[in-house]
Formats: structure tokens, sequence, C-alpha cells
């Protein structure tokens, strides 16, 4: 009896141990195939990574003379269009929401921005140019107001976002812009996606010139990778021709894996949050090239995203910044000279090229008193060096001949009403004007004025006119340098070194 029961207490010990063991086995099967999965996850996830390739936009920018090796400045106009926001490479470092938001796409063209203005219209985001690669050399350059534009829209509760245009040719080259862009935006907030922007290829003085729409899309989808592997949102840019149907860019492949910001415009916007009627993925829609933007002179791009964010992303490098300032030559081209000048009687000197109620009259110079030009511009101002610190003036009040008497005429910029020697076309002035007709337009921008002067408290700027903007010249004093123009059926006058005859 003892005998059996100790056989079967042997029996059971032996199924217990095997249910036992098998249990650990299963366990760990389990375990090795919860293991594995992440494995096989991360290989699709890259592979997919790797096959998403973006594409380039195209878009015309007019703009006045600048560096003609800046690539942004050749291309052509097109329109842009967005929807879905899912399944995208996104950084959520800053909580990306679903909200609606609006911005604007900004560069050196746009001239110095009074953000403080721009934040009271109500704009959410800024996509801000940082640089480009030189269409001739090469090189990659910053965008000359870029740290100015991110850290003003960063002061005035703006949220920012980069792009970079690029005419990279190798994947190396795209890499390599990609960490230029990282290492130059690495100080600054920012909490919206950086763009890849490429137009122009077609061109045959482009640097991409020949190259397929493979070769392309994998120089651009390098960027982006990289980008997104620097811890910010890639997105792609083009516009609506150039993805619809995978026509220059292979955009089927993109958009699996990033953001699209499309340019498509002259749309329907009456429904805009619903995006545009556009059958491919659309993050960010930049519907019009021709927005108007308190605190912008010029014309701007302004998008629509489909996505917004929860806060606003910290900078990656925390470290001090220096204070940036505005380029306040970015839309004047000065051909650098090196020569004493004295005023021919006296001529204020401003802190900007522009005698608009942004620009501030620091010092005047008068007749004796020397300072050095330092550049000229075809726009009719001068960059002067005063004891050390630069100014600017009109060209036209200084010369380079330092024993000339001064001027007892004071110039038209200076002149005072005078009733009893004006002409019958312009009462009150002294100014005389011979009468001409032509039609003209700005060589860069131009005040338009209530009278002939710069300095009298009541010539009122009526209006700022930019290039490709025409009017007619109605008269001309060829002695102190002023135009009499009709624009908008008044009567104006501006300072004729500024104009140029229409083409």
């Amino acid at each position: 009896m003892i005998q059996r029961r100790l056989v079967i207490v042997g029996m059971f010990l032996v199924i217990l141990l095997v249910a036992v063991g098998g249990a650990f086995l299963l366990i760990n099967i389990v375990t090795k195939v919860t293991e594995d999965e992440p494995v096989e996850e991360k290989v699709e996830a890259v592979k997919t990574d790797e096959e998403a390739i973006p594409e380039e936009p195209e878009e015309e920018i007019v703009v006045t003379e600048e560096d003609a090796t800046d690539p942004q400045i050749t291309v052509t106009v097109e329109t842009g269009q967005a929807l879905e926001v899912s399944d995208l490479v996104s950084s959520n470092v800053a909580g990306e929401n679903t909200s609606i938001t609006y911005g604007i796409d900004v560069s050196k063209f746009q001239g110095t921005i009074d953000w403080a203005q721009v934040a009271g219209s109500g704009i959410d985001f800024a996509m801000v140019r940082v640089g480009y690669r030189d269409s001739t050399t090469g090189e990659i350059k910053a965008d000359s107001n870029a740290k100015y534009n991110m850290q003003e829209a960063e002061k005035n509760g703006i949220k920012v976002g980069a792009y970079f245009f690029s005419t990279a040719v190798t994947t190396d080259e795209a890499v390599e812009e990609a960490d230029w862009v990282a290492s130059y935006i690495s100080k600054y907030s920012i909490t919206y996606p950086v763009g890849y922007n490429c137009e122009g290829f077609e061109n045959s003085s482009s640097r991409q010139y020949g190259l397929s729409v493979d070769q392309r899309s994998n120089i651009a989808m390098a960027f982006l990778k990289e980008i997104g592997a620097k811890g910010y949102t890639p997105m792609f840019y083009a516009s609506r021709n150039e993805l619809s149907a995978d026509a220059k860019w292979k955009t089927s492949t993109i958009e699996k894996s990033y953001k699209i910001w499309m340019a498509w415009y002259n749309q329907d916007t009456s429904n805009i949050a619903n995006g545009p009627a556009y059958d491919g993925q659309c993050a960010m829609w930049q519907y019009t090239n021709q927005g108007s933007v308190p605190g912008i002179k010029q014309k701007v791009d302004v998008d629509v995203a489909y996505f917004g964010y929860d806060a606003t992303a910290s900078a990656q490098d925390t470290s001090g910044r220096e204070e940036a300032s505005a380029d306040v030559e970015a839309l004047m081209k000065f051909d650098e000279v090196n020569e004493t000048v004295t005023a021919k009687s006296q001529t204020n000197l401003r802190n900007i090229p522009s005698q608009g109620a942004d620009s501030t009259v620091m010092l005047t110079l008068t007749n004796g008193q020397t300072a050095t030009r330092t550049g000229v511009s075809s726009s009719g101002w001068s960059r002067v060096v005063y004891d050390g610190v630069t100014y600017y003036a009109v060209s036209s009040y200084l010369t380079t001949d330092l024993s000339a008497p001064a001027q007892t005429t004071q110039p038209a910029a200076q002149e005072q009403p005078a009733a009893d020697q004006s002409t019958s076309t312009d009462t009150g002035f002294r100014t005389k004007f011979t009468d001409v007709n032509e039609v003209v337009t700005p060589k860069e921008v131009i005040n338009l004025r209530s009278k002939p002067s710069v300095t009298d408290t009541d010539s009122v700027v009526v209006a700022t006119v930019y290039a490709g903007t025409t009017f007619t010249r109605t008269g001309i004093n060829n002695e102190y340098g002023w135009s009499r123009v009709e624009y908008n059926g008044q009567v104006l006058y501006c300072v004729s070194s500024y104009l140029k005859a229409a083409e």
C-alpha cells in the first residue's frame, strides 16, 4: 500500500515537472516573439522612410535687384492646395494637433518686417527662409534676414517654421544642406516643420538641369530624412502641377512619410478649412503669393496649415545667442565704393535707406563736413560712414567736390512753399517743372508725396509704390531732381532718380 502510494506520488511529481517545464518553455517562446516583433517593424519603417521621396515647386518671385546667384530669384509662378495630415512623419515635442492654422512664408525679399504688426493681424505661424545653395558656385548661404525674422517672430508670439532653397545635385549635398540648416536654426524655437524647397530645375542654367525625377526625388528625400533625424519635422514643398500624378516628383512615395506643402494659386478659398480640390496629401496649402499683411511692405505668400501645436517648441541649443539685426539693404543692391563726400548744402543721414515712417533722421551733414561713401545704389541712395557709424543719404544731395561752396538755394527736398513763385500747374511751389508725358515705374521702391519735399512737415507720403507698378510722369525738374506724377487720379511728387521708363 505504502509502495503504491509512493509510485502514485512519484508519477504526480513527474507530471508536475513536465507541466512546469512546458509553461517555462511557452513563456520563453512568447517573450522571444514579443522581442522580435519590433525589430521587424523597425526594418519596415526604415525601408518606408528611404522610399519616401520629395519634390520641388515653381513660383515666380518679383523682387528688386539682388544677388543674381540666389536661385529663388529666377523661378516662375505656380499654384497650391491642402488636406490630410495623418500618418506623416512629425515632431511631437510641441504636441501637434488637428487645428487649422494660418501663416505666411517670408525671406529677405519681404524687406524689414514689423513683426509686432504681423502678430496683430492674427497670423499663427511664419515659415522663414533660412538659406539657399548658390546656383552658380554651389556655396550654401544664409538668408540675410533669417535670424532677425526668426527672432522677432518668436518674440511676438508667432510660432516659427523654416525652409531651405536647395540646388543640391547629389544626396551628399542634400545631407550637407540639412545639417547646415539644423545647426543654423538650433538656437531658435522651431515649432512648425522645416521645408525642402527646390525650383527652377528645368531651366538650362540650373545646377540640377538634366536630373531625372528619381534623382531629384532621392536628393530631396535625403534632405528630409536627415532633417528628421535632427529632431525637426520634415516637409516637402512643390507646386500642384509638379506634385499631381507624380509629374515631376515621386509624390505618391513622398506623401506616405512626409508632410506636403503645396503651392496652388487662384483657387476657390471660400471653404478653405476643407482644403483644396486635390486628390493627394496636403498638410499645408500656399494659396497665394499676393498677400497683404500689416507690417510687411512687399507682397507675401500666405499659407493655411491643416495642423497646429499645443505649445511652442524649445530651441535645441539653449546656450546664449546674439541679438540679430535686420538687413536694411535686403531690397537694394549697393555697388561698393570708397570715396570722401560732403553735402552740397545739407542732407539728412538716416538709419535706413528710406524716407518713410520707419526711417529716422540721425544726423544732418552740412557742406564742409565729410563722410566716407562706401556704397551707391541705383535707387538713389548712398551708404556713408560718419564718425564710425553707417548711415544712408540721398545721393543727389552729396558731392565728391570737397571744395564746392555750399549751395545758396536749398535742394528741392528742403523747399518751402512760395505762392508767388508757382507755375500754373504746381501752385505754391518754388520748384519749376518742365511738362512731359511718359509712363514710368520705380527702380525698386518709391514714396509719392503731396509736395516736392522730404523735410517739410506738411509733405506727406501719400503712397509707396514698388517696381512693376506704372504711372504717368507729367513733369520733371532737373535742377533739384524731382518728378511730378499722376497716380490713382492724384498729382504727386517723387525723387526722379528712383524712377525709370516703363518697358
